[in-house]
């Protein structure tokens, strides 16, 4: 008995041909890869595993600066200027965590990179074995170079085990992370004096606006029955900071446009300086009308969070009319696109 060969059909193929061929036009194709299929799981395999090894060395660098990481931390909850050094790192985290879905570049060491953030951790570690130099740094110094350095090595590591690529698509979270860094005591002098005196310009400012009768030498407010000094704790260095940090995170998360996100954080500097102006200006009405006394009150000892969370009104109503802005060019090409549908289907 003879069977009936049987032959693979290709889709199209004219019968004549087939039969020159043998390929039957019914049977489906089979592409065969010439690359095995573990090939094809190296890149994520890879990646994976330089994630763990940068994991691992944040956790041995982490080990290695345990003493200063810790003394930052117990810094950090005494502190009311940095309280909010804690958080940086969760904050941080979280930035990263909300890009999980989105396509990232494949993790790449960079060593060329990795050197220049390494050098200067270096020369920041170097300097606190500086002898006497050293030993006459306050607290704030010390840790700010000590947290500095291990900022310097983290990045370092992170260059070289994950790559410029990735890091630089994950910029805002990698630098926000300076913010772990305390402010060095120079630096948070500075701010504190150029505050003093731009918010005494500004009480000065809103006591001329309103008419109200005093005698003013530089940073003292000579009013009826009160005299007032304006001192260097009446910077509001630390809800100024506060709101440093809001606007840059705001700006991230909310803002598209690089510009608009430099207006917001700008806008903190003369939005902080009206804000202690306001505060001056009314502890001093406070004393003139209602009674001296109220400077011992607490609206002057404990009023700052008052005064911060009005400053955040002003602050929130710009940080939503530029997003209205961004907006409004994505509504109006939607309304083009919807009116030239509409015209094409009228004319078909």
């Amino acid at each position: 008995m003879e069977t009936e060969r049987s032959t693979p059909t290709v889709p199209g193929l004219d019968p004549n041909a087939r039969r020159a061929t043998g390929v039957d036009v019914e049977a489906p194709l089979v592409f065969i890869s010439s690359q095995p299929p573990e090939a094809a799981l190296a890149p994520a395999q890879a990646s994976s595993a330089r994630l763990k090894y940068f994991a691992l060395f944040t956790l041995v660098l982490s080990g290695l600066f345990f003493k200063p990481l810790f003394e930052l931390v117990r810094f950090s909850l005494h502190s009311e200027l940095h309280s909010h050094l804690v958080l940086i790192p969760f904050i941080s985290g979280y930035l990263v965590w909300l890009r999980r879905k989105e396509a990232l570049p494949a993790p790449a060491g960079s060593l060329v990179l990795a050197v220049i953030p390494l050098a200067v951790g270096l020369l920041a570690l170097r300097a606190l074995r500086l002898g006497d130099w050293a030993a006459s740094l306050g607290p704030n110094d010390h840790l700010a170079l000590a947290s500095f350095s291990f900022l310097c090595f983290l990045w370092a590591g992170a260059l070289l085990l994950l790559g410029g690529k990735l890091l630089r698509a994950l910029a805002f979270p990698a630098l926000f992370l300076t913010f772990i860094v305390p402010l060095p005591s120079a630096a948070e002098n500075a701010i504190e004096i150029f505050f003093q005196h731009a918010s005494a310009e500004a009480a000065a400012l809103l006591f001329a606006v309103s008419g109200s009768t005093l005698f003013r030498d530089g940073l003292v407010f000579q009013l009826p029955g009160i005299t007032i000094q304006v001192a260097q704790e009446c910077s509001g260095i630390r809800s100024t900071l506060v709101l440093f940090i809001t606007s840059l995170l705001a700006g991230h998360l909310f803002l598209k446009y690089r510009w608009h996100r430099v207006a917001l954080t700008l806008f903190v500097i003369p939005l902080a300086i009206l804000r202690n102006g306001f505060r001056i200006f009314t502890i001093a009405q406070l004393c003139v009308h209602v009674s001296p006394r109220m400077i011992d009150s607490p609206i002057h000892h404990r009023g700052g969070p008052l005064f911060f969370v009005l400053s955040l009104v002003p602050f929130f109503v710009l940080l939503l009319w530029l997003r209205g802005r961004e907006r409004r060019p994505a509504a109006q090409s939607r309304l083009h696109a919807r009116a030239a549908a509409s015209a094409a289907s009228a004319e078909g």
